[in-house]
Parts: C-alpha cells; structure tokens; sequence
C-alpha cells in the first residue's frame, strides 16, 4: 500500500514549467563551467609542453592570429619566425589551440615516419565537407553510418582504403591520363588565343581551375563535362573557393572551433550552403558512372582491365574478405579526390606560370627544352616522355632543384607531396598533370606579369592570391 500511495503523490506533482526552466539553465551553466575548466587544464598543459622551445611572444588572447592580417604577407612572416627560429616554434591560435610548428628536415622526419592520426582540430573543420555522417532509421532499429576519405580517415580504415585504391594510381593506369590532360589544357589554350595579345592581363587561376578540374574528372571519373566552355562561373569551383575560405576563417576565429556558435553563424550556413553544392556535383558524378556501369558491355570492358580507374576501384574493387566501399566511403572519397585533385595542381600550375612570367631568362630556357623535345615527333609521345622526365620547372630558385643541388638536399627539407606512410596517394598523378600542362602553355604562349597587378600569396587550404594571379599572354608564332 505505501508503493502505491507513493507512485499516486508521484504522477500528482504539479508540474512546473519554471522549475524546468530553472533546472535546464542550471545544467547548461555547469556544462559550461565544465567546458572551460577543461580548456583550461589543456592550456596549462600545452603551455608546460612547449615552454621548452623558444618563438614568437603570444598574446594572452588572441596567441599569434592577430600577427596574421591575411593581407599578402602572412607567409613572408612564418618563413621569418623559421629563419629566427630554425627547428621548430610554437603557434597559438587563440588561448586554447596550439601547435608544434616544424622547420627542421630533421624534426619533419621524424614526425613523417609515425602513423599516428592527424590532429583532431584542422582536420576536423573539413569533415561536413569530404566525410559522411548520416543517420539510418528504420522499423527494427536506429544506426549511424559513416563515411571518411584518406585525407581524414585513420587506423585499419585508413590502411584498407589506402591498399584498396593505391593500383588506381599505377603507371599503367596514369599513361592514358596524358592524352586526357592533353586535351583538357588545349581546350584552354583555345580560349586564350582569343585573350591573347591584348592590352590588360588575364587572370589565369581560374582558367586553370576549370582546366584541372575537367582534368580530374575525365581521369579518375571517366566523366566529361563542358566546365571550360559553359559560359559563367563554375558553382562547384565557386564552392570549393567558399569552402576553403570559410574552413581557414574557422581555424582562425577561437569561437567557431565550438560547432553549435559555428552552426547558428552565417559563416556556418554559407559553408552549409557550399557543402551542399560541392555533394551534389560529386553525386552527380557517382551517379551517372553506376548508370554507365549498369551497361553489360561497358562492366565487361571494365573487368577485362588490368588495373581499373580511381571511380571504378571506388565502386568494384572488393579487399580480402570480399568487402567492399560503402556508399558513404565511396562519396567521402569522391569529394575529397575531386577537391584535392583539382585546387592544388591548380594552384601549383598557376603560381609555376607566374614565376616563368617574373623569370623571363628561365621560362625562355624551359620552353627551349620542351621544343627540343617535340621537333618532328609525335606530340602525345612527348608529352608522355615529360611527363615521366624529371624536368625542373623553375619555381622562384630554379637551380635549387638542379640535379647537383637536389642530391645535396635533405630528402625531408622539400616535401610538397608530404613522405612517409601517409604521403600523397596522387602525387605522380599530380606532378605529370602540371608538366604536361605547363609544357604546353610554353610551347604556345610566352608569359608576362602585369606590373599594377603583383599577386598577394595567402595561404588557405592551398597557395591562392588575394588578388587573382594576372599576366599578359602573347601566342607565339
């Protein structure tokens, strides 16, 4: 009987919608007292771990940020502080998040050799964008699946895609790229012929965005799109700008490492808004290659392949245990190969041009080499032989990586392509696309800077201009 008198006083309590209100802010205070209790034990921890190595003074508040004004000389100052401080130096932005800055070939070394993840704050900005979250509900249960590409997967995931899509990117399987890229940048060449010899300069990262962007998707896709000669801009190219703008304010802006003030800022719904276009450009791209393989002929093509392309691999290849990519893995992987493809040789290309242009002596020579090599013989051949040769493209220093001075180098003092076990999946990818690009622009186009026009270097996700990168074009006749 007093069970049941007490379960009676129990559903009798007079409900209190004040007392709710009261006990919710409550829990919302001690979360966050919690909250930043925390951040501060892991700010006197990280300042105990790095007093040991000398940099910069911070500021109590904003750390190093306020030394950066993205304004074109933000990386003349870290090559600085490098100078000053030769091994390694400390970085904080903001009071809570800091970082080991490494300068010493040494130290990268010894770093580059582990497999340990990467950090759990840069990359995690980028995950809404080239991973999936997505959450199955369904009568008999409620279960989240998801899906991460290799530039953010770690562990046993990261080692089974790795070995699963490493034979995408075998010689074998990169030789017929050339052709492909051929095509790609003489589609843009065709555009500068009407630009060329005028008057104002062009700017040319975004002609070579769309050039390299086509590039990709022809090669590791099978998927021909008009982007070069669709009239206005690109929505996808657009959203990758947008979604690497916003992904470095975030890094930058303490607030906006807190995901729900990032959530409810317009920042959040212009990169929700980003993300979303750059998804639906890679789904079209999954989607219409399942339809195309959907045809009996085309999969018998496929299987009869020794070695099969990136999206093929992605949508067939099956690891020991017969298991193959989920559907989330496979657009996590397309997203983050379609971003990484694209946007850094474009850069790389871009700022390669704008180099020749400033070094009139050195593109002079390199295009001297490139027309040695194509004179009464077949182009696509030569084009194939550059790509493979190991031709030094002069970038700011040219005789730095001369034959004499390479050997001389430490292997981890240049290593634009990182080393060790999470190096570049596509970095011969890469390097042959920007040879056989940058080779053609120079037999058919001699290169200028526009003097009113010098490019401000703003380091993103990758190497942009504040400004664009301009030059004068003149077809060679």
């Amino acid at each position: 009987m007093d069970t049941i008198e007490a379960l009676r006083n129990m559903v009798s309590f007079p409900f209190d919608v004040y007392r709710v209100y009261h006990l919710i802010a409550v829990f919302c205070l001690v979360t966050l007292v919690l909250k930043i209790t925390k951040l501060f034990i892991r700010r006197k921890q990280s300042i105990k771990v790095l007093e040991a190595f000398p940099g910069p003074p911070p500021h109590w508040l904003y750390g190093h940020v306020h030394e950066f004004h993205q304004d074109g000389t933000d990386l003349d100052k870290v090559v600085n502080w490098a100078k000053q401080y030769p091994y390694c130096l400390p970085m904080w932005f903001g009071p809570f998040v800091s970082f080991l800055n490494i300068n010493h070939p040494d130290y990268v070394k010894t770093i580059l050799a582990t497999t340990e993840p990467k950090d759990d704050i840069t990359y995690k900005f980028l995950i809404p964008w080239i991973a999936y979250n997505i959450l199955h509900i369904s009568p008999t249960c409620l279960h989240m699946s998801t899906g991460n590409g290799l530039l953010v997967a770690d562990g046993q995931k990261w080692f089974r895609h790795r070995r699963l899509l490493t034979p995408g990117f075998h010689y074998d399987v990169l030789k017929p790229y050339v052709k492909l890229v051929a095509d790609s940048s003489n589609i843009m060449l065709d555009k500068w012929e009407k630009l060329a010899g005028k008057e104002e300069s062009m700017e040319v990262y975004q002609h070579v965005s769309l050039m390299t962007l086509d590039s990709i998707m022809k090669c590791a896709f099978s998927y021909h799109s008009n982007c070069q000669t669709e009239s206005g801009t690109n929505s996808y190219i657009n959203a990758v700008y947008e979604l690497c703008h916003l992904t470095n304010t975030r890094f930058r802006y303490f607030p906006y490492h807190i995901d729900i003030i990032f959530h409810l800022s317009p920042h959040g719904y212009r990169f929700r808004k980003a993300c979303k276009l750059a998804h639906g450009h890679t789904e079209q791209v999954i989607k219409q290659r399942k339809e195309t393989l959907q045809d009996g002929n085309e999969l018998l093509k496929i299987q009869k392949k020794r070695y099969l392309d990136f999206l093929d691999i992605l949508l067939c290849a099956r690891d020991e245990h017969d298991k193959g990519l989920s559907d989330e893995d496979i657009r996590a992987e397309v997203d983050t190969f379609m971003f990484e493809g694209h946007d850094t040789t474009a850069s790389g290309i871009s700022w390669i041009l704008y180099n020749l242009a400033a070094n009139p002596e050195h593109q002079q020579k390199c295009r001297d080499e490139v027309q040695a090599m194509l004179v009464g013989k077949d182009t696509m051949d030569c084009l194939a032989a550059i790509a493979v040769q190991n031709i030094a493209f002069p970038v700011f220093d040219p005789l730095r990586f001369s034959a004499e001075n390479s050997a001389k180098r430490h292997p981890h003092a240049f290593i634009p392509f990182s080393a060790g076990p999470r190096n570049c999946i596509g970095q011969t990818f890469a390097m042959n696309e920007m040879k056989v690009a940058v080779a053609m622009i120079l037999n058919r186009f001699e290169l200028a800077v526009d003097p009113s026009r010098i490019p401000k270097k703003i380091p993103k996700l990758v190497l942009r201009s504040l400004n664009g990168i301009h030059l004068k074009i003149k077809k060679i006749e």
